[in-house]
């Protein structure tokens, strides 16, 4: 399972939608891994022929659609199963963890489905990705463990997701190797597993259950996916060579990817941790129960993000391209006002059976995070668009936008509470919005001064 970025924060990254409040899409490194491409198409990377074309982005989509539902799941289980207080507690554990999967995965997943190369290398690959994954969990997993009982809370929540963290970070680096090996129907059934046992073992935790309780049950319910995902990848894998020799080395591609995931993603997340830590630790279970409502739009995010730059290119003329994305964005600005209404209206105790003890401060929230979503599926739009015109403009917008979300949530805070944390993020959604639509727009006008200038006439 990943744990994605689900809404709370309104910084889209160019993988898929970011969000500093927390857990929704389906892969907090930037999106869930796709289809993969390496070696010779259709070649077999010795486990079984590689999946192409719309079977492929089928099972992408629904492995996609499984890990954030799963993700989703955990929120609403957990609320409903915890105190306000508890609930609380377990959010903050959960971001800690949402971090240092997207850390993990920029690191080794997103650099791993780049290897290209003869069956072997790929074998290699993705044999040397999995075992730097144990390491370095272990290790990072100790520290958790040790840190947790020094501190009182969320101590025992803390020291559970240290325990834990090696299987749960084992088997999301499993699906970047699915993907790499051109096989997403394998990542889709270990994916499917892991979405039942996540919904079994939370289900049948006791009402009132602690939050080092849940985290302990929610990271032993990886097991059954992992052994899954290991039977698929005995034969792929069997006979390949180990190095982790490339993941210390300075200047891995997989380095660039985590500081870009630390000052977008990153950074807004642990920027909502740090309302718990300064602030109070109920204002992190709100804005997380707030996510876990929205985590739906996150996965649609993340799909427009993931599948359409292709089908712009195909549509050639820059012009082409804007009106479908300003299409497209309305849609999902739509949708977004559309979905946050629908739980705004929602009656008082339908909301205490989805969120429980959470429901009243998330219902509180509700008008901004509609807000939120509504202006972030204008900015998912705009990067999208600019993915396709101009790639290199995008970095910039995110990295000061995502910023600037921080800072508005933290003055947004400090003036009205939580609500005003809230309505602080929306704020920054549309700023970054409007910021990258006017990029468009001088993208735009550069391309018809070219051509101006060349003679040539300007794509359609």
């Amino acid at each position: 399972m990943s744990a994605g970025g689900a809404g709370g924060a309104g910084a889209d990254s160019a993988g898929g939608a970011e969000d500093p409040a927390g857990a929704g899409s389906a892969a907090a490194g930037g999106g869930a891994p796709g289809a993969g491409s390496s070696g010779a198409p259709g070649a077999d990377s010795g486990g079984g022929t590689r999946l192409r074309g719309r079977t492929a982005a089928l099972a992408s989509v629904l492995d996609q659609g499984a890990a954030g539902l799963t993700n989703i799941l955990v929120l609403i289980l957990a609320a409903r199963l915890s105190t306000a207080t508890g609930f609380a507690r377990f959010s903050m554990v959960y971001l800690v963890f949402t971090v240092t999967l997207g850390l993990f995965m920029a690191y080794v997943g997103q650099a791993l489905v780049l290897v290209r190369g003869d069956a072997a290398r790929v074998r290699t690959a993705c044999r040397s990705a999995l075992a730097f994954t144990v390491v370095a969990a272990l290790v990072t997993g100790a520290g958790f463990a040790l840190l947790g009982t020094a501190i009182p809370v969320p101590g025992p929540a803390l020291a559970a997701l240290g325990a834990v963290l090696p299987l749960v970070l084992l088997q999301d680096a499993a699906r970047y190797c699915f993907s790499l090996l051109g096989r997403p129907d394998h990542a889709l059934a270990a994916d499917s597993v892991r979405l039942v046992a996540t919904v079994a073992a939370l289900t049948w935790q006791p009402d009132g259950a602690s939050p080092a309780r849940l985290v302990l049950a929610w990271g032993l319910a990886a097991l059954p996916s992992a052994v899954v995902a290991a039977a698929l990848l005995h034969r792929p894998l069997a006979g390949a060579a180990t190095s982790l020799r490339p993941y210390l080395r300075r200047g891995h591609l997989g380095q660039r990817f985590a500081v870009e995931f630390a000052v977008g993603n990153g950074a807004g997340q642990l920027a909502v941790l740090g309302l718990g830590v300064v602030g109070s630790p109920l204002a992190v279970g709100a804005l997380r129960g707030a996510s876990a409502l929205f985590g739906p739009l996150n996965v649609l995010f993340g799909a427009a993000n993931g599948f359409g730059p292709p089908l712009l290119a195909r549509l050639g003329g820059s012009r082409s391209v804007v009106r479908a994305t300003l299409l497209l964005g309305g849609v999902l600005a739509a949708t977004g006002a559309l979905w946050g209404t629908a739980w705004w209206l929602l009656p008082e105790d339908w909301g205490r059976q989805v969120l429980g003890d959470t429901w009243p401060a998330v219902a509180s929230l509700l008008p901004a995070s509609a807000a939120q979503y509504t202006l972030m599926g204008f900015g998912v739009s705009a990067l999208l668009t600019l993915r396709v015109l101009s790639p290199r403009e995008t970095l910039p917008v995110q990295v000061v936008f995502s910023l600037l979300s921080v800072t508005l949530m933290y003055a947004g805070f400090q003036w009205a509470g939580v609500l005003g944390a809230a309505w602080g993020l929306a704020a920054g959604s549309g700023l970054k919005a409007a910021a990258a639509w006017r990029r468009v727009g001088r993208a735009r006008r550069q391309e018809r001064t070219e051509a101006e200038h060349t003679g040539r006439p300007v794509p359609s």
